[in-house]
């Protein structure tokens, strides 16, 4: 039989302290709403948030879960709480936002060791001192920790150069559902001991376990950074994708954005091409001025920016938005934004028809041309079954170019009613035997990935 709510309390007190025990009512509104907005709307609310600060403290409270059967929904600073599918009940959160020790840094080995729970902001700015940095960009960067960036396999434009999350860590320690602690990998680059759990564990939500410490591998800073911008008509922005992917520059990023992104960020009319080369400050030169001379062959507009931390930054806000998640939004300013994969060779015609099936509405959207991943945000929706309609037209678009969309933020009533991964392939039955393997009782953030 379960516990009553003021059992629950007064254990994972007796546990934790006061201190690690905030009772639901009395969360912040911002993370209360975060939580709210993924569980299901017949869903219970969980009694508390815990929050361990020590992974031996995080191992008892999952153990205690396991033994009463209570149902969990990890976080760390619930940046991406909300994203993906709802979880169908959740007695406890327990966040990871107090693991925050960076563990060890081997300077020489470019490599380094941290708690899930150490932001990413905070993270870079430890590397830099030593002129090192960890080459992911994820969305929420201020407030976004370590384990949830692995949790969703969250990257961005960096990936075109440096590949994904995955690709980045060489270790990890993670608490099982029964509250054991477990390891794979390592803290050196060509370590390959044990199963290659950190590549099944990044991406899985919170769904296999809640990750306590990870490794990642580790680049130095480069000499000198430059963006260069072209824009024109797709046709010959097509053009210079193919150009350049079949040249010897070396970008480090490398995306499409939507012509309403280009004009709202003040770099001109027409579909853009963004550029980033960083290295040593002779080849970011001669790179941005063939850049330039392959622009003025196409007839492209070409603009070359030295501040790209700030360019960045600025995309960041205008793509995600991060302050207007804090507020209570009215139906008539209600967003989403989905993930999406396409055929990289099929993300220009991919922009196009996007155009025509949000011409009446504000939207961006932002493709890495390497990899095909991109972003898509549409501004001011209303009517939930007209945009339900739209996102299934996009949805089926990217399916036929071998893609993908899912649904990462939006109104709960769109994700409540509709497939929210758009998956209709034939690995559910690996993916549950997965989940047995890992989660036989179903506690970690259940039904969230389907």
């Amino acid at each position: 039989m379960r516990l009553a709510d003021n059992q629950l309390i007064a254990l994972f007190t007796d546990l934790l302290g006061v201190d690690g025990v905030v009772l639901f009512d009395r969360l912040a509104p911002n993370l209360h709403e975060r939580v709210v907005a993924s569980l299901t709307p017949d869903s219970l609310p969980p009694t508390s948030v815990l929050y361990p600060q020590t992974i031996a403290e995080l191992s008892k409270v999952i153990t205690l879960a396991y033994e009463h059967r209570l149902r969990v929904l990890p976080c760390g600073s619930a940046t991406k709480l909300d994203w993906g599918g709802l979880v169908s009940r959740a007695d406890l959160v327990i966040s990871t936002s107090k693991l925050n020790r960076v563990i060890e840094h081997c300077v020489g080995d470019l490599t380094v060791t941290v708690e899930s729970g150490v932001k990413y902001q905070d993270l870079q700015t430890v590397l830099a001192k030593e002129g090192q940095f960890l080459a992911i960009d994820p969305p929420y960067s201020v407030e976004a920790t370590i384990g949830g960036i692995l949790a969703t396999g969250s990257a961005g434009s960096l990936r075109h150069r440096y590949n994904t999350v995955r690709d980045m860590c060489l270790g990890i320690e993670f608490v099982r559902s029964d509250g054991e602690v477990a390891k794979a990998g390592g803290r050196v680059v060509k370590n390959v001991a044990g199963y290659d759990l950190m590549k099944l564990l990044t991406g899985s939500y919170g769904t296999l376990g809640i990750a306590t410490s990870v490794t990642f591998r580790l680049y130095p800073l480069p000499e000198y950074t430059q963006i260069v911008i072209v824009t024109g008509t797709a046709e010959t922005i097509a053009q210079a994708q193919q150009k350049i992917s079949t040249s010897i520059l070396t970008p480090t990023a490398c995306d499409l954005l939507s012509a309403t992104a280009i004009a709202d960020l003040g770099l001109g009319e027409g579909i853009g091409l963004v550029l980033q080369f960083a290295s040593l400050k002779a080849s970011v030169i001669e790179q941005c001025d063939r850049i330039a001379v392959l622009a003025k062959e196409l007839n492209l507009e070409v603009q070359i920016l030295g501040e790209a931390k700030e360019f960045w930054e600025l995309l960041e806000i205008l793509i995600w938005q991060d302050e207007l998640r804090n507020l209570e939004q009215s139906p008539e300013s209600a967003s989403i934004v989905c993930k999406l994969g396409i055929l990289p060779s099929a993300s220009v015609s991919f922009l196009k028809e996007c155009e025509q099936i949000f011409d009446a509405q504000s939207y961006y959207l932002q493709i890495h041309t390497g990899s095909g991943l991109g972003i898509l945000r549409v501004e001011d929706v209303q009517d939930l079954e007209v945009i339900a309609l739209q996102i299934s037209k996009v949805r089926s678009i990217a399916e036929a170019h071998s893609g993908f969309l899912t649904i990462l933020e939006s109104p709960h009533a769109l994700k409540f009613k509709n497939n929210v991964w758009g998956y209709t392939g034939n690995a559910n039955d690996l993916i549950n035997k997965i989940r047995q393997q890992f989660d036989a009782r179903g506690l970690l953030s259940p039904d969230r990935m389907f």
